[in-house]
């Protein structure tokens, strides 16, 4: 049995352009993600600042625009100035939000080359837990002011004459999480972020900025902490910002893959107390929303390293299978279709730690399952969104009504005059015949149809047998007279890629 369903796509009604910043991710340190993940001197790939060359190029090739650093909680505990100068004079200290040994090998311009390389740029975190304004306006002038300074000139005796010029900065992680190290209340906090943005503007006024929402939509917290928090500091901020973290520890799939209805509440409700603080403000800026945290994290709860103080212990190293991927893209989707509203959102994380990358210390790399819907929404999604009209068979789930098992959501690059839609069949059991309406194109032609489908929705990629679950070319499609038909297979991963006749 095959289920029906239909898109209308018009290229005269869109939703928003994308920004490219919601193909962003994040390294904390935190586990192995930077040391035995980017950094890893004694490998064989190492080059000669210690990173690793095959991570490099795995990141490059998923067209990062930014990432955030260094956390995470991390960043509550974190005094800056341990992780400049020379590496030999700098402090090995004990990491409380890990319970871990930070050695400082790694800091602020370590990271800054590093993105160079990987082609990205630094979504920088400030410490607003047991620091505060003081230390985050230095570190301003550390990394974007030229030179003439005392902050700048000591980044130039750190072999450092340019600025690093970081323009997003976030002002603190997950302040209200009782976890966080120098939790606050939504005042303290509120008052916090306006009076620490208002001093890291004046040091540079091009920088832009992310106050915390609440840690998450589940929070006793939410929605009370984010309209103080912009009560408090709408002037000064640009962004706020939203975590969100799915699993199927219940072992209910269709339930996993219908939360991607949760993370479009999520944001609509955050959009709405966004709104509402600037109706309150009468204010003609509208506040931006950062995703900068969101992924599938099964082994969330089991939060730090089993022995204290050990040096980048592996955690939260989850094994990513096919059920993961789908529901990584849907949740692509789902930002792509909050694209007038989500301006930057960040995989967390990218190396080893809850991430698509994976490496052993001194060994082997391989490319998690959601790799791949990652590598296509970040390669192809870029363009502008199109407001679709689908209409799709439902289900209901255990949290979940109305559940579409379609999933999808239309991209077209005006200047590459290509059409992408992406497309994800939640159902478990039966393949789906998709008609797409696309007649206000004056004529596509199909490029390709990739899938990733598995026999086995637990099916995984690993060390052992890195390439279980793979993307494949070859998907079934045609093009006739406006009308794209598609065969999507069951719990499928579709990117369907068109480009525009000329003339």
């Amino acid at each position: 049995m095959t289920i029906r369903s239909t898109m209308l796509i018009d290229r005269n009604f869109t939703v928003s352009a994308v920004d490219p910043r919601i193909y962003g991710s994040f390294i904390e340190h935190l586990g192995r993600a930077v040391y035995g993940g980017i950094y890893d001197p004694g490998h064989p790939e190492a080059d000669a600042a210690g990173f690793r060359r095959d991570v490099l190029k795995a990141i490059r090739a998923l067209n990062v625009p930014i990432i955030r650093y260094p956390g995470g909680n991390f960043v509550s505990g974190y005094n800056w100035e341990d992780g400049v100068g020379p590496k030999a004079e700098r402090k090995r200290l004990l990491e409380l939000a890990w319970w871990t040994t930070e050695t400082n090998e790694v800091g602020t311009n370590e990271f800054a080359d590093w993105a160079r390389l990987a082609g990205t740029e630094v979504m920088m975190a400030v410490n607003l837990g047991t620091r505060g304004m003081d230390a985050a306006r230095n570190l301003v002038e550390y990394c974007n002011h030229p030179s003439g300074s005392y902050w700048s000139d000591l980044r130039i005796a750190h072999g450092y004459q340019e600025p690093h010029k970081f323009k997003t900065w976030c002002l603190g992680n997950e302040m209200d999480g009782p976890w966080q190290i120098g939790a606050k209340t939504a005042v303290e906090y509120g008052r916090l972020a306006n009076e620490t943005a208002k001093v890291m503007r004046w040091v540079d006024p091009s920088i832009e900025l992310v106050a915390c929402g609440s840690s998450s939509r589940g929070m006793p917290t939410f929605a009370d902490w984010e309209a103080t928090v912009l009560d408090l500091s709408y002037d000064q901020v640009d962004y706020l910002s939203l975590h969100a973290y799915y699993n199927n520890n219940a072992g209910d799939t269709a339930n996993f893959l219908a939360s991607s209805l949760d993370l479009d509440r999520f944001i609509d409700s955050v959009t709405a107390v966004c709104d509402f603080a600037q109706a309150k403000k009468r204010s003609n800026k509208k506040i931006m929303l950062s995703l900068d945290e969101w992924n599938v994290w099964k082994t969330v709860g089991t939060s730090r390293a089993n022995e204290r103080w050990q040096i980048a212990p592996p955690e939260f190293e989850d094994n990513y299978n096919h059920e993961d991927a789908l529901a990584v893209g849907c949740y692509l989707i789902t930002i792509l279709k909050h694209a007038d509203r989500v301006k930057m959102a960040c995989l967390a994380q990218l190396i080893n730690t809850i991430a698509p990358v994976m490496t052993d210390t001194g060994g082997a790399l391989w490319l998690q399952t959601t790799y791949y819907p990652f590598l296509h929404a970040s390669n192809f999604g870029r363009g502008t969104v199109l407001l679709s009209n689908v209409n799709a068979p439902k289900y209901d789930s255990k949290d979940f009504t109305d559940v579409p098992y379609l999933e999808s959501v239309a991209v077209f690059n005006e200047e590459e005059g290509q059409l992408t839609i992406f497309a994800v069949n939640r159902h478990l059991e039966e393949s789906m015949t998709l008609n797409i309406d696309v007649r206000s194109f004056s004529g596509l032609q199909l490029i390709e149809h990739i899938v990733m489908e598995s026999d086995d929705l637990k099916a995984a990629n690993t060390k052992e047998d890195p390439n279980r679950v793979l993307p494949r070319t070859g998907g079934q499609t045609k093009v006739d007279q406006g009308v794209v038909t598609s065969q999507l297979s069951r719990a499928s991963w579709n990117v369907i890629r068109l480009q525009a006749v000329k003339g």
